[in-house]
């Protein structure tokens, strides 16, 4: 046998590498990325392998208008979402809609004159940025703040960047608009030209959209002016394209029916779990804590042993809801798509810079169900894009009313609390065949997790964590009658009856997919992840603490008394530990009731429970009330440094709370009223007065 020389090795060697390569193609290597495989983030975002360069991704996408968001829930998100479609439809500016997350901010240094930055800035808790916008707030609004150029903060390094900024807050809190303020001034001070007033919009008034609606008119006005910028008549022009897939069925293995991620989708979910991927945990255990008819506060246990979550007392807990099964057939049903609920559609962005909010293929019913928030508030603007596809002239103008009359729209719309499928039946019960899907994807906000406060101790049980959540409903009286149930807590409330042997668990009329997508739930798990909160004890047990939580409100207390008691069996030195509760009527929904007894065991003298019933008599007694009685007590434990907490209602009784605290300081110490509100404002200044409070 010839051997063989140098060259014919290396050429058979090749011949058999190419050989393997091409069958091997699309198996082991080549194969085509689903932008789902890691997480629900990385869809068309500046994730791994995207540049992190603005100023290169406008150019190659060729825009000349960025529209920044910091989003916790979805709101801000949405505005840019709106912002970005009208400068694109009615003045023609080449928009893009970007995460702030997503980017590095050295080079706004080398940001275009002849382009465009706006700022979209949720303020999230106590005067803090979302989660999203943490290290964009902290670059620029750093002391030492650099960029790339080279120039410090006094050479004004921004002078070419115009911008616009609108903030979402609440009144209610402390630092209403903390964040749009702070970074207003922190631009303005690098010199960064602002086009027109910095907008706000008051969700504690109740004003949000309404505000938004009243600032962006002026501003497009100004805009338009400065940038030399012509309006033209707004056609809509969609965002995404939807394409109907009779190749595919909802029983396809690569089809997504409500996964939010490709893991998740080949049975494989993994961690790290967090706000893109949720873990699927089961429910350990599940309770009423309720005593009365007619009323549901539920307990439940959540098991996050087979995970890495971990969670630290007073954290939160995010719970992945899906929308109940009545809303989303009258979603479908109202816009002609009963008969193709699981037709199969891919779904892509027309422009290199959108992202498509789930992950396709999907089918509509999945979209519908896990991903789009088919039960939030409704918008004018958006009722005012639907009139061109309304189904006949009567309901075209109608839609034009409801869109352009804010008093008329408050009157049939908001103050009914009706959802985007309402709204249409009320106005025509034809078929709304016409709307495109591309338009609802657009204008419907992704249906986002909702956090509760966590009511254990990490301590105490660091692989079990416990939510108390009452069961929401808003009943709205008229001639067509509306009661608006809560998204979230009806969904738990489902799977606890389903955990207690109900085999089609029904809460309030509704139905769920409690089972989730390819039964992959199967009745008794529930997707979570949690955020880490500031909420926290103090580091030192033996200081003294004061709680003020009436109704759910008491959740985190009871894990910070549990952990305390804890404490204290194991014989640490435990501080004055005081808790203000209220609620109606002891023998309706005293939570936790027979628990205080126990913690009262551990903790002796250090624990006191003060009780608040606002039905027991004909005097309305609520926990500002037991506050001013132990004026004397409070005042004490201040001056002894304690942490004063307080969570629940922020319109209301925190507001009270807060009032009634510097009117004590003030007494108790023979102090001016302005003086004692002074001390609390420096007590939250220095985290010894905290909140964990919603509107």
């Amino acid at each position: 046998m010839a051997q063989l020389d140098t060259l014919d090795l290396v050429v058979l060697i090749a011949l058999l590498i190419g050989t393997a390569a091409y069958f091997t193609k699309g198996t082991y290597w080549g194969i085509p990325k689903d932008p789902y495989a890691a997480s629900f983030a990385n869809a068309n975002g500046a994730k791994a392998g995207r540049t992190r360069n603005i100023l290169e991704k406008m150019d190659e996408s060729g825009k000349n208008a960025v529209v920044f968001y910091g989003s916790q829930t979805g709101t801000a998100e949405d505005y840019a979402s709106r912002l970005a479609k009208e400068g694109s439809s009615r003045f023609g500016l080449k928009t893009m809609v970007a995460d702030l997350e997503d980017y590095d901010y050295e080079n706004l240094d080398a940001f275009p004159d002849d382009k465009l930055a706006i700022f979209v800035l949720a303020t999230y808790g106590e005067g803090e940025p979302t989660d999203n916008a943490v290290d964009f707030f902290e670059f620029i609004t750093a002391d030492d703040v650099s960029f790339n150029g080279g120039s410090a903060a006094e050479d004004r390094p921004l002078a070419n960047l115009k911008y616009i900024a609108f903030g979402l807050g609440n009144n209610t809190y402390e630092h209403y608009q903390a964040l749009v303020r702070k970074v207003d001034a922190a631009l303005t001070k690098l010199g960064a030209q602002r086009i027109s007033a910095a907008g706000e919009g008051d969700d504690g008034a109740g004003t949000m959209e309404e505000d938004f609606l009243a600032w962006k008119e002026p501003m497009w006005t100004e805009l338009a002016a400065k940038m030399h910028l012509e309006e033209r008549e707004a056609v809509y022009e969609p965002t995404f394209g939807v394409a109907e897939r009779d190749d595919l069925s909802a029983d396809t293995n690569d089809v997504y029916v409500g996964e939010p991620n490709k893991n998740h989708l080949e049975g494989k979910s993994k961690g790290p779990y967090n706000s893109h991927n949720p873990y699927i945990a089961p429910i350990a255990e599940s309770r009423e804590v309720f005593t009365v008819k007619g009323r549901n506060c539920l307990h439940l246990e959540i098991d996050v042993s087979a995970s890495n979550l971990t969670y630290q007392t007073g954290d939160h807990i995010a719970v992945w809801p899906t929308n109940a099964g009545k809303e989303v057939d009258r979603f479908l049903n109202i816009l002609g798509l009963s008969d193709r609920r699981h037709m199969v559609i891919s779904v892509k962005g027309l422009d290199s810079t959108a992202r498509v909010p789930f992950p396709t293929p999907t089918t509509y019913d999945a979209a519908i169900r896990y991903h789009m928030e088919i039960c939030g508030p409704v918008s004018r603007q958006f009722v005012a894009a639907l009139a061109a596809f309304a189904p006949d002239e009567a309901s075209k103008n109608e839609m034009a009313r409801l869109g352009e009359d804010k008093d008329y729209f408050k009157e049939k719309v908001s103050n009914q609390y009706l959802n985007i499928a309402q709204v249409l039946e009320r106005v025509s019960e034809a078929k709304w065949a016409n709307i495109p899907f591309s338009i609802m994807i657009e204008s419907i906000q992704k249906l986002q997790p909702r956090y509760y406060s966590i009511s254990s101790s990490s301590l105490v049980q660091k692989s079990k964590i416990s939510i108390t959540a009452v069961v929401e409903e808003i009943r709205v009286p008229g001639s067509k009658p509306n009661i608006v149930k809560g998204v979230t807590t009806n969904y738990l409330l489902a799977l606890k009856q389903k955990q207690h042997g109900d085999a089609d668990p029904d809460p309030h009329g509704l139905t769920y997919a409690i089972t989730g997508p390819r039964n992959k739930y199967d009745g008794c798990h529930v997707p979570v992840h949690v955020r880490h909160s500031n909420f926290k004890l103090p580091s030192d047990p033996s200081k003294p603490i004061i709680m003020v939580g009436p109704g759910s409100g008491v959740a985190p207390f009871r894990g910070f008394i549990q952990e305390r008691a804890a404490q204290a069996k194991a014989g640490e030195k435990v501080g004055k530990t005081i808790l203000f509760y209220g609620c109606r009527k002891p023998s309706e929904d005293f939570l936790y009731r027979d628990e205080w007894e126990v913690y009262k065991q551990a903790l002796g003298d250090s624990f006191e429970l003060f009780t608040a019933f606002s039905r027991e008599t004909d005097q309305k007694v609520y926990v500002q009330h037991r506050l001013s009685e132990q004026a004397a007590l409070v005042d004490e434990l201040l001056q002894k440094k304690a942490n004063f907490y307080v969570c629940g209602d922020a319109s209301n009784m925190a507001r009270e709370v807060s009032i009634v605290l510097g009117q004590i300081i003030s007494s108790q110490r023979g102090l001016s009223a302005e003086k004692g509100e002074e001390l609390v404002k420096s007590m939250r200044s220095s985290n010894q007065y905290q909140e964990d409070v919603w509107s």
